[in-house]
């Protein structure tokens, strides 16, 4: 695939996440075996049976209204995205993939991720993200 059409699928598949909130959108970028897995937590599923349930009743309900994602650099080979990027959120809701147990201390955080897409056969073959938990603990008063 071309680099432009990765990035076009990468951002549908944010974008079914973060502003529509459908998990259906952002399945539909990935293949039937996709896995996301969020490093720092373990936190995350693999194939589509299991990332429908995790889309729709952990992760896309616990994003906090207050969220900012601006990507600083974005890498595009013919199968893989490397992004970049800072997050800004307040600490609103009960956010297990993020923090698994803490319950909601209402602080701002602000963190850099670094995401690593594959692609195969023209979707999302598996997501992999990264964060330094020790600097979020920090920002809301647990380490």
């Amino acid at each position: 695939m071309a680099a432009q059409d990765l990035i076009r699928l990468w951002e549908q598949h944010v974008r079914g996440e973060f502003i529509d909130k459908d998990e259906d959108l952002s399945l539909a970028t990935m293949t039937e075996d996709a896995s996301v897995l969020h490093i720092p937590s373990q936190s995350g599923a693999s194939g589509k049976a299991a990332l429908k349930p995790y889309y729709r009743d952990m992760f896309i309900p616990s994003i906090p209204d207050q969220w900012q994602h601006t990507t600083t650099k974005r890498v595009v080979t013919d199968d893989t995205l490397v992004e970049e990027a800072t997050v800004r959120l307040v600490h609103t809701r009960q956010m297990d993939w993020f923090l698994p147990g803490l319950p909601p201390t209402r602080k701002p955080i602000e963190v850099g991720l670094v995401i690593i897409v594959e692609y195969r056969d023209g979707k999302m073959a598996a997501e992999r993200i990264y964060w330094d938990q020790a600097a979020v603990l920090r920002q809301i008063g647990r380490l």
